[in-house]
């Protein structure tokens, strides 16, 4: 029988409202019917399902053996932890996912470089997934990626998305394949359009205020720019990424189309 708590001062409930608010080492907390459910079909264990009393429910819609432990919680215990200001009455503890990530020949590799706004960095990660990118490589100093609103942001993405350090023995494989690095850049680069995005590539994209740091910017094959009539000064980080994901895999679908004819 699930144990059910009412106390916001709970040690249960303590744990929970620390997991939303911030990663503490591999544990990492979700909130919602949706993360709830993507984690489950990503393959990942919920350690600890909490669930306030009126959605009961949902305990019937989950898969035998998803879940490791589940807390009923009353609504005060529930919405005092949860993160969201219009809780859905869902939340979970689960260990950080540790996918796997090895470069290979015509690879697609997507660099977050110094990004500080987790929304940005989730929308970056939801999109390399779309449009087909192997990962998101991720360099000190980024916001990290099991953040509750960069997790929101992935909309279950980060779940399935492997997500490397950015090293040198990582640059180390992506050289081993060939990979070539485009720098976004705001202006004076090659139009995304004009460069060829097939084959082994790194997109880079840096923090939103400074841009790519000076280090990835020397490691560029080449900076690439997306063309804008309008007189806005750049894009947004995330926006910017997407662009480029996107002209990516355009690219990548032409050239299978016309290596298939």
């Amino acid at each position: 029988m699930a144990e059910r708590i009412t106390s916001r001062t709970n040690p249960r409930v303590r744990a929970l409202r620390t997991a939303l608010s911030q990663r503490r080492g591999d544990t990492v907390g979700i909130e919602g019917f949706h993360l709830v459910r993507e984690a489950v079909a990503s393959g990942l264990l919920l350690n600890t399902l909490f669930v306030r009393d009126d959605q009961a429910a949902v305990l019937d819609q989950l898969p035998p053996g998803a879940v490791g432990e589940v807390v009923l919680l009353s609504p005060d215990a529930f919405d005092s932890a949860a993160a969201t200001e219009q809780a859905q009455g869902i939340a979970a503890l689960l260990q950080c996912p540790k996918t796997a990530y090895t470069p290979r020949a015509g690879g697609l590799l997507m660099l977050a470089d110094g990004l500080q706004d987790p929304g940005n960095l989730g929308t970056l990660i939801r999109s390399a997934e779309a449009f087909g990118a192997d990962a998101v490589a991720l360099t000190p100093g980024t916001v990290d990626p099991w953040n509750g609103k960069c997790l929101r942001a992935a909309a279950g993405a980060a779940f399935r998305m492997p997500l490397p350090r950015w090293d040198a023995s990582l640059l180390q494989g992506l050289r081993a394949v060939d990979a070539r690095l485009f720098a976004a850049v705001a202006r004076e680069g090659t139009p995304a359009h004009v460069c060829d995005l097939r084959g082994a590539v790194i997109l880079a994209v840096g923090n939103e205020g400074s841009g790519l740091s000076d280090a990835v910017l020397q490691l560029a094959d080449e900076r690439i720019t997306l063309t804008t009539p309008g007189p806005t000064e750049s894009l947004n980080a995330a926006v910017a990424a997407s662009l480029l994901l996107y002209e990516a895999s355009q690219q990548r679908s032409a050239s299978k189309k016309t290596d298939a004819r």
